[in-house]
């Protein structure tokens, strides 16, 4: 079972080496960077505009009173 469990893992880390390998220097790879720096960028606005957002609902509701 020991080396089952090695010859595994072994496999799997040779995939994932594999797979980011292609993933930098393969096909598509420029367009994969681009979509994972426009995705960051779309998740920082989102979180921004929701702490703004919360902000904005504090003050409001705090001037209400």
């Amino acid at each position: 079972m020991e080396i089952t469990r090695k010859a595994k893992e072994e496999l799997e880390n040779r995939i994932d080496r594999i797979e980011e390998f292609i993933g930098k220097k393969g096909l598509g790879s420029n367009y994969l960077q681009k979509a994972k720096k426009t995705q960051r960028d779309i998740n920082l606005a989102l979180a921004v505009g929701g702490v703004i957002m919360i902000a904005g609902v504090i003050l409001w509701m705090k001037s209400k009173d």
